[in-house]
């Protein structure tokens, strides 16, 4: 609705027609036009609405170690137990099941919105730039954002899990679509992919029982393991071992927090010179000797593979202002 025309003639325009009032001529005052008149015709146009309808949010990550910006090609020092000097070589994971937490306590999942990075159950954070180290098998892109709605209201938490839906997990990836089609982040087993893929190059190298050779990059994957079926004939895939780590995290302004990985409590436990057996780092297993250090900083029980109380008493990720 536009101001009153001389002779006290309103214009509205619709998507339909244009509507002409005739107010009456004791409207003409500013007086009663201001305090009358003016509330009862945007009412009339559709002013005032839309409180109800869906809130757009964006839930955004980054990596440090301890209070170092963690990213490719910059040196991160004091990390693991033996407080090393490393380079980023590759950080990328998964998440599903997000949701936020509501001011009565409820989780409301998010809607996630389909685009490269995200299908309406999964997103895929990249917190690699293919410099520096992570070179060899990473991506220039980035994607440090979760983005979706959630209905209009008041929340002060947030809730996810670092990995993927068994549904979508145990299909191949060369013909799958975005973001489950990145070969990096395929296992090699059961078609299944690497929930996160978190691997630094620490100074020094990592040695290795002999006759193994020592290794460049300390490896740490998660994944489901103990798994049976194969998916490309048809099979029904199973895993003994679902290593999904679950994230509660009680308070949380999703406008004006962001989510920190932090590598300098995930390997807190660890010595990233030195690998005792099995796969370089920890790549899931429940034997590897460098596991059960990594898996009680993503709560996960290794024997078990289950979240340890919905991940609320995990470190590895924390809220810091934007």
């Amino acid at each position: 609705c536009v101001a009153p025309l001389n002779g006290g003639v309103w214009v509205c325009l619709s998507s339909r027609k244009t509507m002409n009032f005739a107010l009456p001529r004791t409207l003409h005052r500013p007086f009663t036009l201001g305090f009358v008149a003016l509330p009862i015709l945007l009412a009339a146009c559709g002013g005032g609405g839309g409180e109800s309808g869906p809130q757009t949010i964006s839930i955004d990550f980054a990596a440090k170690a301890g209070t170092q910006v963690a990213k490719c090609g910059t040196t991160l020092t004091g990390l693991g137990s033996g407080a090393v000097s490393a380079e980023l070589h590759d950080l990328r994971f998964y998440v599903s099941n997000v949701a936020l937490i509501s001011d009565t306590g409820a989780s409301v999942p998010v809607t996630l919105t389909v685009n490269d990075w995200q299908n309406s159950q999964v997103a895929l954070i990249d917190l690699e730039d293919a410099s520096g180290a992570c070179a060899a098998a990473g991506t220039a892109a980035l994607n440090t954002a979760i983005k979706g709605t959630v209905p209009a209201g008041n929340y002060n938490g947030v809730k996810f899990t670092v990995g993927v839906p068994s549904s979508l997990n145990h299909t191949d990836y060369a013909v799958a679509t975005k973001p489950m089609d990145v070969k990096a982040l395929a296992w090699s087993w059961q078609a299944g992919r690497k929930f996160a893929q978190i691997e630094v190059n620490p100074a020094g190298g990592v040695a290795r029982p002999a006759p193994a050779a020592a290794g460049t990059t300390f490896y740490t994957h998660l994944g489901s393991t103990g798994c049976t079926g194969n998916p490309v004939t048809g099979e029904t895939v199973s895993c003994e071992r679902s290593n999904r780590m679950d994230v509660t995290m009680a308070s949380f302004n999703v406008a004006a927090q962001k989510l920190v990985l932090d590598l300098a409590e995930l390997y807190k436990g660890t010595n990233l010179n030195a690998d005792l057996g099995g796969a370089v780092g920890c790549m899931s297993g429940t034997t590897d000797p460098e596991c059960p250090s990594i898996f009680k900083a993503l709560q996960i029980d290794l024997a078990s593979g289950k979240s340890i109380n919905g991940g609320a008493s995990q470190t590895v990720f924390r809220a810091e202002a934007k």
